[in-house]
């Protein structure tokens, strides 16, 4: 089981359904692919109530794809975490993902 040590979380109005582990959007929508990222969401949050989001040190994020430890990493268009390409880097991968779906541990602020 992978662990998060965060320093900072935040509420955010959820303007839709945030599943945890995500990119959330800094307007309350899940992040828009390539964009940058208020942080991770922490639960399971319906659109109307106020999500927990984990904005700096080490975070959980789905992968979208297989991914290095060690890469930048940004937001795909579900909010989902891909190697840096042409967007904005919303953290650090600590750990590797062979798949989608699986979760790793990111650093951000550093």
């Amino acid at each position: 089981m992978k662990t998060k040590q965060t320093v900072l979380t935040t509420s955010l109005l959820a303007l839709v359904d945030l599943p945890r582990h995500r990119f959330a959007g800094l307007d309350g929508a899940l992040c828009a692919a390539g964009a940058k990222s208020l942080g991770t969401v922490a639960v399971d949050t319906e659109a109307g109530n106020v999500a927990p989001v984990d904005v700096l040190g080490i975070c959980l994020v789905t992968s979208a794809g297989a991914i290095t430890a060690g890469v930048e990493v940004e937001s795909d268009a579900t909010g989902r975490a891909v190697a840096l390409s042409t967007g904005k880097s919303n953290g650090i991968a600590l750990d590797v993902a062979s798949a989608a779906g699986e979760i790793i541990r990111i650093v951000r602020g550093i």
